[in-house]
């Protein structure tokens, strides 16, 4: 039993993420749920071995000393992988997730529309939000690769690791990848003007200098893409000014007022046929009014705008789900379980929750 040779069982079982840890045998998640293999157990020296092989001398090194470690590893005819190592009782154990090999459309991914005229916008800074796991970097993904066909731009992404491989079309595409070609996400932010881009893609905020670093260069004429780990547009404007102390969190929501552009939140839910996965989305665009309720501390509100600008494109996540309901997408009771605003929601759906019920039940 060798890695390569899982990995290769993981994309033919069409699974997202495999598991090694000593004491278990692989671990693979399929549709977001976690399966184990009938293989025998990993001990620990096999567990070292694998990750060993795949990291190789430089960056096991590295995970000696920190005790932790990303990075992509690429198997040839197979795929790319997000790998994770870490310590668990002990001893080594990994989590690696699979990269597509090829990079989606915004129409193959069925994301929505209005995303293609985000991705055409000259400046600002636009964030891709949701947990774990709900596809945030294919979809960041999506729209590098839209710019990429249409704008002769310069586009620089600072990425842990570098997930999907851009080959350059209109635009010209760098990409650095922390701990290999930058220390950290606000180093490559403090020299990425020097580097004249148009475009440019951060990873993931992690911290208050990163933050800072993203919403200056958003003011300064560039199109800023990044994640946070948030469920919703008014969550996310939160989260970005409580990072800073209360003395410059009044300029920060001036600054987000004014350089915010967009805020796209989702969710993986699946399939009521089985057939995999589907995205559902919040779609916030700084109007003006809600630039107005940033820079009042209302962000509460929000909600109330997003409801309302269909015919822009925004949309809640409550409301793209009640879409995805009654075309037959999402189950019901999947939806109702998960929805944002579960009262108002059970509500909308009732009628088709009680039709589900009443047939399970055999009642014409």
């Amino acid at each position: 039993m060798d890695l390569d040779t899982l990995l290769g069982l993981l994309v033919r079982e069409k699974g997202a993420d495999l598991h090694l840890c000593a004491g278990e045998p692989p671990v693979m998640r399929v549709q977001r749920a976690i399966r184990r293999t009938r293989l025998p157990e990993l001990s620990a020296a096999q567990v070292s071995g694998m990750l060993k092989q795949v990291a190789g001398p430089d960056r096991w090194r590295r995970f000696e000393a920190e005790l932790e470690l990303d990075f992509a590893y690429a198997l040839p005819g197979v795929g790319r992988f997000r790998v994770n190592i870490y310590m668990e009782h002990d001893h080594p154990a990994a989590c690696l997730h699979h990269i597509p090999s090829n990079v989606q459309t915004i129409d193959e991914l069925g994301l929505p529309p209005v995303l293609k005229q985000i991705a055409m916008l000259p400046r600002g800074v636009v964030l891709v939000t949701g947990p774990t796991g709900s596809g945030k970097s294919t979809t960041l993904a999506a729209l590098i690769d839209h710019i990429n066909k249409r704008r002769p731009v310069h586009i620089v992404t600072i990425e842990d690791p570098i997930e999907f491989l851009h080959r350059p079309d209109m635009a010209s595409i760098t990409q650095r990848e922390i701990a290999v070609d930058t220390h950290s996400f606000a180093d490559a932010l403090r020299h990425v003007m020097r580097q004249n881009p148009d475009v440019v893609l951060v990873g993931e905020m992690r911290d208050l200098e990163t933050v800072q670093l993203a919403i200056t260069a958003g003011e300064t004429g560039h199109l800023v893409f990044s994640t946070l780990h948030t469920l919703d547009a008014a969550q996310t404007i939160d989260r970005m000014v409580d990072v800073f102390e209360p003395e410059r969190q009044e300029q920060v929501r001036a600054q987000l007022a004014i350089t915010l552009q967009a805020v796209i939140s989702q969710e993986l839910f699946p399939r009521a046929d089985g057939a995999g996965l589907v995205g559902v989305f919040e779609v916030m665009i700084a109007t003006a009014g809600i630039r107005n309720l940033i820079r009042e501390r209302k962000t509460h509100q929000i909600y109330t705008l997003i409801q309302g600008g269909g015919d822009i494109g925004m949309q809640t996540f409550d409301q793209h789900l009640v879409q995805l309901v009654e075309e037959g997408v999402v189950d019901v009771e999947e939806a109702v379980a998960r929805a944002r605003r579960p009262d108002d929601f059970r509500n909308r759906v009732m009628p088709l929750l009680n039709e589900k019920r009443r047939l399970e039940m055999g009642i014409e």
